[in-house]
Order: structure tokens, then sequence, then C-alpha cells
């Protein structure tokens, strides 16, 4: 297929193609910063802008390629296009995944086959971006169970991008077209027209979603093409680029690569990403390109252009490819966390796979002489690769399935007596409480929190322009039904299993509003551990200030909070401790919410043995889940919310103190009656809460009498 759209004599230079070091050393920047964030996401904690510079390279390099065959030949075949990228990403990427599909199904325990079978489906297929976006993934997160090819993400916007560009050059060039203009010059300037409109739209959303829902923005399309469009811009204004004076040039591409080591060193999981802080790694890998635009050598030559930085950039596709698979895997295959020694080692083993992969994978699958002159093949390819690995990943997801079945236990004498935290009951006798663990919990029901699909009355009430509340009306019509509210951070949403189930039995109109590690409190918030910056925290004191007033005005019969009170920073310069701070910053909600004659219960912050322990304790040490117990004392600090209630002396003002129900008088146990007590490494399994739910009743019962 082609489209002819421009007239057009080939020239010699127009079909020369000048190797670009500064690329090349743009590629091992990138994915050093990635694997290094990835292996140790605790020393560089912005290293996952190593992807936007891999997406600024493709568009710079994509249009270039579109626009040269553009203006030799007038026209651009469009079959050829595609069989080109087939060749050069898809050997390589489908033989991870099928790889990796067996890895799995051979370390992984089997609950985590089928979750790593859907996104290996989803890999394959290139949608893998807007599986997660679906399941609101913070790729961020250091507590997060990923899968063995989370990292597929940014390939299949790749792949997306790939999909449409070509198209839009067409749409740029037709334009030119249209108007009169058929000479390179005429198509340069609409096709620019075309990608900066792109760009601004884009980038518009890029900003806007990162703030309305970071989780998704992340990873949508739609949100990373301006990044794109930003390379396209360079190759689209290279003529003129060249003409810029060398000395300035080397500059510029100085100031390039340290604004993407800035951003590399200074930004975190709590960084709004993409948005505008994408800016910075975007506009430096644009400008590292620009100012290489030209056949003269550049003052970073003396290090870009060295053969250990150049390796880097050969192997720099196939190291992404491997790199996470065996980082997730790893643990699994060992028995253990990773130690400093076996994280060098898992590198190791990546740069070993990523030289053997270029070597014999990609660049023998470029020139293999049986693709054939036609997109065919290529085609045929894609699909019964595709198909190859789909078959594979469905195993995983069907043997996920079986697995379960096969591992549930037999049913025992007093089920429900034993069953998760009525194990820790006060004259149980269940003498396997922690040594027993039900897997198919861990594949079924294994959640952090849900949504009730049957809400009635559903509202979306956006508070001071930063956060959205979701109201639900569970009374059914009835006359003065009972108003709850629930708030707090993610520490109050993961209880919101148990919330909404005795909601909907008491026939509550129930508001929930919640900001990730924000506490609702009158405190001079300061980060959540240490990790926040000043946007960040004027966004979670924005918010505290005015959902406390929207309580105010909606008076509800009853407030349940909590939060992670424990890792919120908070300093008013007084002097005072933390736990004073947070404890007078508490009661002074409460006072005002009190004396309207709203009650307040304020729920205990469980335990952390989750987070001194890895979050994939249970799983590496299947058959003795009380080695991942840890000592009461160290799992359970004090808490300032326990702290506050209890001195607070304020009536209609209690506090529900559920620790027992996790520990007993020795040990915190990460698995209580056969159920996993935590969803990741600080958020509580969605079953072991609905199971607390009879004893939430009772805490709710004594400030507010069922109606």
């Amino acid at each position: 297929m082609s489209t002819s759209l421009l007239d057009a004599t080939p020239t010699r230079s127009a079909r020369k193609t000048l190797f670009r070091t500064d690329i090349q050393a743009l590629r091992a920047l990138a994915i050093t910063l990635v694997v290094v964030t990835h292996i140790w996401p605790t020393r560089l904690s912005g290293g996952y802008v190593g992807v936007d510079v891999f997406f600024v390279i493709s568009g710079f390099l994509i249009t270039s390629h579109l626009t040269s065959e553009l203006a030799r030949t007038g026209r651009i075949r469009l079959a050829a296009f595609y069989a080109r990228r087939i060749r050069r990403l898809l050997p390589a990427a489908l033989l991870v995944l099928a790889v990796t599909v067996v890895l799995v199904l051979v370390f992984l325990p089997y609950p985590r086959w089928g979750r790593n079978g859907w996104e290996i489906l989803s890999s394959a297929t290139y949608v893998e971006n807007w599986y997660l976006a679906g399941m609101s993934v913070n790729y961020s997160a250091l507590n997060d169970a990923a899968s063995a090819v989370q990292h597929y993400w940014s390939l299949s916007v790749e792949e997306q991008f790939y999909l449409v560009w070509p198209w839009l050059v067409l749409a740029g060039a037709g334009i030119a077209a249209r108007i009169g203009h058929r000479n390179p010059r005429g198509v340069t300037r609409a096709l620019s027209i075309v990608v900066i409109v792109v760009a601004l739209l884009s980038f518009a959303s890029s900003v806007v979603y990162t703030a309305v829902a970071p989780s998704q923005a992340y990873f949508t399309t739609f949100t990373r093409a301006w990044e794109f469009a930003v390379g396209a811009l360079v190759a689209l204004g290279a003529a003129r680029l060249a003409a810029v004076s060398r000395p300035l040039r080397n500059v510029i591409g100085i100031l390039g690569f340290g604004l993407v080591l800035v951003a590399a060193v200074t930004f975190n999981s709590a960084t709004p990403f993409p948005g505008a802080a994408a800016l910075l790694p975007v506009l430096g890998t644009a400008a590292v390109i620009a100012a290489g635009t030209g056949a003269q050598r550049q003052w970073h030559d003396l290090v870009t252009a060295t053969a250990p930085v150049q390796w880097l950039g050969d192997v720099s596709y196939s190291l992404y490819l491997w790199h996470w698979p065996i980082l997730v895997i790893a643990p699994f295959a060992l028995g253990s966390d990773l130690s400093l020694l076996t994280r060098l080692l898992v590198l190791a083993v990546a740069l070993v796979l990523a030289a053997l992969t270029r070597r014999f994978v990609e660049v023998p699958a470029q020139r293999w002489s049986r693709w054939g002159s036609t997109a065919f093949r290529p085609l045929l390819f894609t699909v019964l690769g595709m198909a190859a690995v789909a078959a594979l990943a469905a195993t995983a997801i069907v043997a996920a399935a079986v697995g379960a079945d096969a591992d549930r236990p037999p049913a025992i004498v007093h089920a429900e007596a034993c069953l998760g935290p009525a194990a820790l009951a006060p004259g149980a006798k269940c003498p396997d409480a922690f040594t027993r663990l039900d897997y198919s919990v861990m594949t079924t029901k294994n959640e952090y929190f849900y949504t009730p699909s049957q809400c009635v009355g559903e509202k979306r009430l956006v508070y001071g322009d930063i956060h959205t509340t979701l109201s639900c009306d569970f009374s059914g019509g009835r006359p003065n039904a009972t108003q709850v509210w629930l708030i707090g951070d993610s520490h109050a949403q993961q209880w919101q299993g148990a919330v909404y189930d005795l909601a909907r039995a008491r026939h509550w109109r129930l508001t929930t509003s919640y900001l990730g590690g924000c506490p609702i409190a009158d405190v001079a918030f300061d980060g959540f551990r240490s990790e926040w910056g000043p946007a960040e925290k004027n966004r979670c004191r924005t918010w505290s200030h005015e959902a406390a007033q929207a309580i105010e005005q909606d008076h509800p019969d009853l407030v349940i909070t909590a939060m992670a009170s424990r890792h919120q920073l908070v300093d008013d310069g007084s002097g005072r401790s933390h736990d004073e701070q947070f404890e007078a910053g508490l009661q002074s909600y409460w006072k005002r919410w009190s004396a309207r004659g709203i009650k307040v219960l304020a729920m205990a912050d469980p335990p952390l043995n989750g987070e001194i322990r890895s979050p994939d304790c249970l799983l590496l040490a299947k058959n003795d889940p009380i080695s991942c117990a840890r000592p009461r004392a160290q799992a359970q600090p004090p808490d300032p919310i326990v702290a506050a209630a209890r001195g607070a002396n304020l009536p209609g003002v209690g506090v529900l103190d559920l620790s027992d129900r996790f520990c007993d008088r020795e040990r915190c146990y990460a698995a209580v009656g056969g159920i996993p007590v935590y969803y990741d490494a600080d958020h509580l399994n969605l079953e072991y809460v609905r199971l607390l739910g009879p004893l939430l009743q009772k805490g709710v019962d004594a400030l507010l009498p069922a109606r």
C-alpha cells in the first residue's frame, strides 16, 4: 500500500543515513535509568523517565524515516513500513513473552499465574497499557505485586504510535497537496502544524488527566502522544537546527543530558506524572537530539561515543525486555528476598540475555531473507506469534483456576469459628490458626478494595477541584436514613469492603472521600514518607481543610475515619513531637464535628507487619505462613489515632482498635485462620476486612444504635 502526495526526485543525499552516536547514548542513558530504578528503587526514584526518553527518540526517528521516504519517492509505502516495524520489534518481544510464561509456571506460585497470564496476553496484543490503566496500577509504587510483564505497557504505547503516526504524516501531506504545496517545504510546514496541534491537545489532556486520575494517566496513549510529537517536531525542524552554531549546539546537548538526569534524581513516586513534570526529560531529550543535527563531533562524544556506551545503546531494547521478568521471578527462583549480591546477579543475567538476544534474534530477524519482499510474511508471523503466546498465556490462566480448586483445604470442624480473624477471638480454639493458608483465597479474593456495582443514586462531588468523592444511597428511599462518611487516605479506603456491607445492611446514605497518603487532620502536613514535594503537600492540606468543612456542612450522623498516621509527616515549627502534633490535629477536627452532634469513629491503623516483611512473603513461604509473622513490639508502634481518641474526652467520639485480631501477645501475623491479612505491603486484604465486619458493626452501634 502506498500513497503519492508529493512531487519528488530521489537524491543521493536524501538516501544517505547518518548513524547518530548521541541517540545511541540517549538509549544507553534511558535503559540505565529504568533498570537501576527497578532493581534499586530506593536509590534512584525517578529513573522511570527513561521511558519518556525512548518515546521522544521514537517520535524523532519514525518521523525522520517517513518524511525522508516522502521526500525521496513522493509516497509512503505503509505495508513496507509496518513490515519493518514487525521485523525490528516483534521477534524479541514475543520470545521474551513465551519464555516468561514458562518461568512463571515453573517458579511462581499459582496465585500469581492468572494475573500474569492476562497481562502476558495483553502484552502480546500490545494493549498492556490499557489493561493497567483499567486496573489503576501505580507503576511507581514499591508495594504493588507487579506482574512479570508489566513493563510491556510502554511497548504497547509505542506500537500504537507506530500504527497511527504514518497516517498522520499522510494526512499532513494530503493537506499540503490540497492547498497546492506539493514541494517538500510546503509538506514540512503542513506537517508541523498538524504535529503541533496533536502535541498541544495531548499535553493538555496529560496535565488534566494526571491531576484527576494519575494512575490511569500514566499508562494511556493520549497522555503520552505529545512526547512522540516533540521528537517529530525536532525531525521536521532538522534543516533549521543544522544552521545553529556548533558551540551553542554543544552547550544545548550537554544541558539536555543534564535535564534528563535532574528529572531522574529529583522525581519520585509522588511526582504527578506524566503531566507537566514530563516536560523536563522530554525537552532534555529533544535538546540532545536537536543539538546532534549535523555531522560534527560534539563535546559529550568523549563519553557518549565510547564503545561501552554505544554497546549499551545497542542492547537497550533487549535489556528492557529481559530485566523486569528476571527481577520479578528471581525471589521465587531463589526462595528469598533479593540481597545486594542477588540484585547484581539479576543485572548480570539480564545483560547476558540482552546481548544474546541482540546477537541471535534482533539482528538476524531484521536481515532474514525468508521475510520476503512483501509485507505478507511479516504480518503472518505477527498473527502466528501472537496466537502462540496467547495460547501459552491461556494455559497460565486456566492452570491458576485449576490450582485454586485443587489446593482448597478440606472443611474443618467449626470452620466459621476459626475462619480469618475469628481464629484470634477470645476463647477461640484453633490450633492451626497461623499454620494453614487457603491459597484459593489468594487467587480469587486477595484484593484491596471494591466499589459496589449496585450503588443507587451515585454522584461524584468534587471538593477544592482536587479530589473526587463518591456518594452511594443504600436507603431505598427510606425517610430519615442514616448518613455516614468514610474519609481518610488509602488506609481508610481499605476498610470500605466492611463499611459497604454494613451500609447495605443498614440502608445508609454513604459518602466516601479519600486522598492517598493524606491525613484528615488539622496539621501542618509535611509529606508522606518524605517523598512529597510542595505541590503535593499543598494539595493535601487543601483537601483536608475543605473535606472537613464539607462534613460540617453535610452534617452526617457518623464519620468513620482512618489514615496511615504513623507515616504522615507533620511539622508546625512548635518543637512538639510528631505524635503530639498529630493528636492535636485530629482532635481539632473531631471537636468541630462533635460540636455539631456528629459522631466520630476513629479506626486504629493495623499493625505494620506487611511493611517489615516482603509483600510476597506468603507466596515465598507457602508451607510455613507463620514464618511471615513479626514481633508485636516491632509491628505495632504507637498509633496517634488511638491516643487522640482516648485523650479527646469528647462526646460521641470513639476508637475501634482491632489489633488483637491481627496479633496475639507476642506476634502479628500475615495469615490468620487460613486468610491472608494483607493485600500488599501496607493495605489489608479485602476478604479479611469483610470478615471483620461484625466487629465494625459493634463499634458503630456503640456510637450510633441501628435505626
